[in-house]
């Protein structure tokens, strides 16, 4: 998933807030589903966050296109590990990378992931 930051997106100086990774990353996460004409609700399913490694390499700037890329690490009975990047456009280089594990709840307790998700993983 392709965007470009806005100035929403940063601080005085024109430099990305260090949050804005973590949402750019979870906008792709729900892109995944939307393009597979999908909801990331099922039911009573949805995913949460249990963890996440971040490393911050590089900043993005006002104005800079970025692109995230998702790569599914591990499916588990109730959770899914993911690896997602950040490039830059301007820089030609990742700029943030993260490992995102998600846990599947149904009506708020942990679940096994249901088939409807595991087809949009595969």
């Amino acid at each position: 998933m392709k965007l470009r930051v806005y100035y929403e997106d940063t601080d005085l100086g024109g430099v990305v807030y260090h949050s804005k990774y973590l949402n750019f990353c979870e906008r792709a996460r729900s892109e995944i589903f939307f393009k597979k004409g999908a909801s990331p609700v099922f039911e009573d399913y949805h995913f949460v966050v249990k963890s996440i490694e971040a490393n911050f390499l590089y900043s993005a700037k006002l104005g800079d296109i970025l692109e995230i890329k998702t790569q599914v690490l591990e499916i588990k009975r109730a959770s899914i590990i993911l690896f997602q990047t950040i490039f830059n456009e301007n820089l030609k280089r990742d700029i943030f990378e993260m490992k995102v594990v998600l846990v599947c709840l149904k009506n708020n307790k942990i679940s096994k992931i249901p088939e409807y998700f595991l087809k949009i993983f595969d």
